[in-house]
């Protein structure tokens, strides 16, 4: 099996073999458990993420970042809000859904998610 330059972190391991999950595909759960959230606009990037979104790829880990510490994962996300809405309540509802999300579908343990609000999208009229 080729070694690949992203982190992966171990799951499991039995006689069949392992199973190993990226870090991208972390930050992929996150970003899709974030913006399933009421109140949330989209994920705020930084330039590189923009710059590829502008030219048409869609990157489903931007405004994401994933750190294991002690077999547990940090992640902090950064999010553009819809205007009207609760910073706090949203915010919490966020951090227990990607938590709630990360546990369920890679049985990795979640210690911290953090927050940070990008920005506020008004509406469009």
């Amino acid at each position: 099996m080729a070694k690949e330059d992203r982190n992966t972190y171990m799951i499991q391991e039995n006689n069949l073999g392992e199973v190993q999950i990226a870090d991208e595909v972390v930050a992929i759960i996150a970003g899709l458990a974030a913006t399933e959230v009421e109140g949330v606009s989209s994920m705020a990037g930084n330039i590189t993420n923009e710059l590829v979104g502008k030219l048409g790829m869609k990157n489903l880990s931007k405004g994401v970042k994933v750190d294991v510490v002690d077999s547990t994962i940090n992640v902090e996300l950064a999010l553009n809000l819809d205007y009207g809405y609760s910073i706090p309540a949203t915010s919490e509802k966020v951090q227990e859904r990607v938590k709630s999300e990360i546990e369920n579908m890679t049985g990795l343990e979640v210690a911290d998610v953090n927050i940070r609000i990008a920005g506020v999208a008004m509406e469009k009229k």
